[in-house]
């Protein structure tokens, strides 16, 4: 280690000269108290470094310890259940050390060091092993096994290997390479700002089912995708990335609470460890991973949490598992490279924030993807990104909005208008969009139906219909309109009353399978082209919607799974029925 001392501080960034031989990214321990930072500046040996922690009370002239290495995770079993702040420290076992207030320079392994893993081989002495290959099991927890792989940048003759229990920090075994003998434990390190490397990145082409209808059947996102949840203050997308989290289809779930406000991220905190996973009615933490970093931390932290957390992502994604991770939010994280950016004096780009913002934006949704991962079996993973952006004013054409936009390919636009009508999710229907729609017609058509493409059309070409026609209705009223106008408006009222909104608090409605979604839909088009035959031959809207069966598809969604199909065949053959008789009653 080579000391240096502190020669100037600015809240979150320090000054320190005298650090011979220090390197881009390396970690440093400052002060009495040994805080924990980074260098981010070299100039001779002059290091700018921006501290994780508070630097209250530093003073120049203390000593500054360079670690040599860089900021790096520790992986291994454990890494699933745990809450973290953004540079990996356990937050359960912090607090347990130094109460409700976390106190400075605590330097806490990010895994149990003591625990016991039950270790169970899938490789013999003798085998041949290369990089990414996965020499032995351990049950991480009963929804996940963890799959302990060759580091990548090893490959020989396995000469020792052994079942039993371990902890992460001994060795289970060890290959011999053509240069040294590799000793392979249950854990390793990775270095957090470069991306874990895979084979090749495969095209998207599975939808990652959310069971929340707006988002699963008109702005859906794939399996190893990127999609972007800009929305104002209270428009709910906190509500909606939990909703997310709760019922993607996905194995593992990364949360990161990237500089949001307190009360948010206990909720998060308290409420997660009680959830219930849907599917198999275990605890949802046993497939889950925080990592919390609230808006009164430093800002430096902050800034490193969501590294922290594709750094987990890209892992358990290595092992083949599908892997979303939820970013809240990055408009905090901008702002944290905003105010260091500001300190180290660079030149701001517009509305101050760096010049780099782009760039940096770009590089973490880069490392998202569905891949086949460096493995001789050719293992699959996904790593879905979600990032929320908290746009001042709700002004979607601010830098972080924008930026996000250039690079990911869904933009799910939350609407406070909509928020305070009660319509949640409050996801704008005009302005949102998803650029993998096309590409997963494919799978649509041989999972769910052959016509789940044309409906989906049809339902936001009626929507699109209804946004032109509300504005003819402000003017003369909607008694004014012709009827076959009012028969347009009724159909988008059902889709948007019936379909779009979802409650994420009822038992029932939380969730709805793709089965359902595609049945209800079906239903509600179904029931809108024979309300518009029936008016093109003398029918009036009034009439139609006093139907019992429009009232029927009103109860579809309140309908539990095993009796919705039930209900929808009982709708349309009262629908027909009734349809029938009024048809009659207009030709006579």
């Amino acid at each position: 280690m080579t000391d240096g001392i502190v020669s100037r501080i600015s809240g979150p960034v320090v000054l320190a000269s005298g650090l011979e031989g220090a390197q881009m990214f390396d970690v440093v321990r400052i002060g009495e108290l040994g805080l924990v930072g980074e260098i981010i500046r070299l100039e001779g040996n002059k290091a700018t470094i921006q501290v994780y922690e508070d630097t209250t009370g530093l003073r120049p002239g203390e000593k500054v310890i360079n670690t040599k290495r860089p900021l790096s995770m520790q992986l291994g079993p454990g890494l699933l259940t745990s809450i973290y702040d953004g540079i990996q420290r356990p937050l359960d076992v912090l607090r347990a050390q130094s109460g409700d207030f976390i106190s400075r320079g605590n330097v806490i392994p990010a895994l149990d060091q003591t625990k016991k893993w039950d270790f169970v081989p899938l490789k013999k002495k003798g085998d041949h092993v290369s990089p990414g290959e996965i020499i032995g099991e351990v049950q991480e927890t009963p929804l996940i096994m963890h799959k302990i792989m060759i580091p990548y940048n090893v490959e020989g003759e396995l000469t020792e290997i052994s079942e039993g229990k371990y902890n992460v920090n001994e060795i289970v075994g060890s290959v011999q390479t053509n240069s040294s003998k590799v000793e392979i434990g249950l854990s390793s390190w990775w270095t957090v700002r470069v991306p874990r490397p895979v084979l090749r990145k495969l095209p998207p082409e599975e939808p990652l089912l959310t069971g929340q209808r707006v988002l699963d059947t008109f702005f859906p996102v794939a399996k190893g995708g990127t999609a972007a949840i800009p929305g104002p203050f209270g428009s709910g997308k906190t509500v909606t990335q939990q909703q997310l989290a709760k019922w993607a289809d996905s194995n593992v779930i990364v949360y990161v609470g990237c500089g949001e406000r307190g009360n948010e991220m206990t909720e998060v905190l308290t409420t997660f460890p009680k959830l219930e996973d849907p599917k198999s009615k275990r605890p949802l933490m046993e497939r889950t991973i925080l990592v919390a970093n609230t808006s009164n931390m430093p800002v430096a932290a902050r800034e490193a949490s969501i590294y922290t957390g594709i750094t987990m992502g890209e892992y358990y994604r290595d092992m083949g598992y599908g892997v979303a991770l939820m970013a809240d939010s990055t408009s905090r994280w901008a702002e944290a490279l905003r105010e260091i950016s500001g300190r180290l004096e660079e030149m701001p780009g517009e509305e101050g924030y760096p010049a780099y913002l782009g760039r940096r934006l770009a590089e973490f949704y880069e490392r998202g993807g569905k891949a086949i991962v460096i493995s001789p079996e050719e293992r699959v993973g996904s790593l879905t990104l979600v990032g929320a952006v908290s746009p001042p004013g709700g002004d979607f054409s601010e830098p972080v909005s924008q930026n996000t936009l250039r690079v990911t390919r869904v933009f799910w636009a939350l609407d406070a208008s909509l928020a305070s009508r009660r319509h949640f999710p409050s996801i704008n229907w005009l302005t949102s969009y998803s650029l993998y729609a096309d590409n997963m017609g494919e799978w649509y058509k041989n999972n769910v139906a052959n016509d789940w493409v044309s409906l989906r059309k049809e339902a936001l070409e009626i929507l699109q219909r209804e946004s032109e026609l509300q504005e003819i209705v402000q003017l003369v009223g909607y008694d004014a309109l012709p009827e076959p106008e009012k028969g347009v408006l009724d159909t988008a009222r059902s889709i948007r009353e019936d379909y779009l909104q979802q409650s994420a608090y009822d038992e029932v409605d939380t969730y709805t399978s793709i089965k359902k979604q595609y049945l209800l839909l079906k239903t509600i088009l179904d029931f809108g082209r024979k309300e518009s035959d029936a008016i093109k031959k003398g029918s009036t809207s009034s009439k139609i919607g006093a139907l019992e069966s429009r009232k029927m598809i009103s109860r579809i969604k309140w309908t539990k799974e095993e009796q919705v199909e039930q209900l929808v065949k009982d709708t349309v053959t009262i629908m027909e029925k009734e349809f029938n008789t009024l048809m009659i009653e207009v030709t006579t």
